[in-house]
């Protein structure tokens, strides 16, 4: 009897170690691939105007909330489960991996995910900003080019077991594997309260709450992350009752029409969009379908 305790106890042992050897090996060739991206010219301006209006993207895309407030680097989630996932420093340090970066270099990290050697960034949200127009991705990198140096060492990522087991299964798609690199990208929007220019500025949004707004499970979100809200006219639990005076109280205070605060999930940093951003953006959201929670 102890004999046959004994060789099934082995015997999991040894199906777990296979199991783990698959996840870290499927996960490492996924995080290890190359994606062959050909160079693109984004103009990059000049003058203390253009820099400004890059900041404000910073700002607004999030690039603070990964990257620190100095783009020095930034501790996105520390936990066992998880790993421990860093915003790399940004800076023009050397010790910032981006220091020698090209022009060509920094499209193809913010617009397609891609490191220079071909590499996929890990949680870089390229998929948002691959419709970025080519004047604010030029204003964008004109402005991270002229922050002041950090010497900052980041330490690299690491990767815990669910993360790893979320990566090879798909759940948490690399940006690098998600976005058709090839898909035209239409111009811009001219700035302004419209539909076009909100849905052009809510592309920030589909990452956490689904191209169709309706939220869920954020992908490869802190495992204590609530579940994102549901953005659309849904009755039951969209935006419905919500008013514009409302919806700039989420976005500027982080707190929903009750007065309850929002969680820290959603990034602060909206909160410095503009008025007009915020009404182009209120107007968009009150026209998408309206869909129940959850279906992303």
């Amino acid at each position: 009897m102890k004999k046959w305790i004994l060789i099934i106890l082995l015997g999991l042992v040894g199906l777990f170690l296979i199991v783990v050897l698959v996840i870290y090996t499927g996960s490492s060739m996924k995080l290890d691939a190359i994606h062959v991206i050909p160079a693109e010219e984004v103009v990059l301006p000049i003058g203390k105007a253009s820099i400004e209006k890059g900041k404000h993207l910073a700002r607004t895309r999030g690039c603070f909330d990964c990257h620190g407030e100095n783009l020095a680097g930034y501790t996105i989630m520390d936990n066992p489960a998880m790993g421990q996932i860093r915003g790399p420093n940004l800076t023009p340090s050397p010790t910032s991996p981006t220091h020698a970066y090209s022009d060509a270099d920094w499209v193809r990290a913010i617009r397609h995910g891609v490191a220079p050697g071909g590499r996929p960034l890990f949680l870089m949200p390229s998929q948002d900003y691959y419709y970025l127009g080519d004047a604010d991705l030029g204003r964008l990198i004109a402005y991270v080019k002229s922050v002041p140096p950090v010497d900052n060492t980041v330490e690299t990522n690491s990767y815990g077991p669910i993360a790893r087991m979320l990566i090879m299964s798909g759940k948490l798609p690399l940006a690098a594997e998600v976005i058709d690199h090839r898909a035209p990208r239409p111009d811009a929007p001219l700035p302004g309260v419209t539909v076009e220019y909100g849905k052009y500025l809510a592309f920030n949004c589909f990452g956490c709450h689904g191209e169709g707004l309706s939220g869920g499970p954020i992908p490869g979100g802190d495992p204590k992350w609530p579940a994102a809200a549901n953005l659309t006219p849904d009755k039951a639990s969209g935006l419905s009752k919500w008013s514009e005076a409302d919806f700039f109280k989420a976005m500027r205070q982080a707190q929903r029409p009750n007065g309850s605060e929002i969680d820290k999930a959603m990034p602060r940093s909206f909160a410095a969009f503009n008025d007009d951003e915020l009404k182009a953006l209120w107007l968009y959201l009150g026209q998408v379908e309206a869909k129940p929670f959850g279906q992303r």
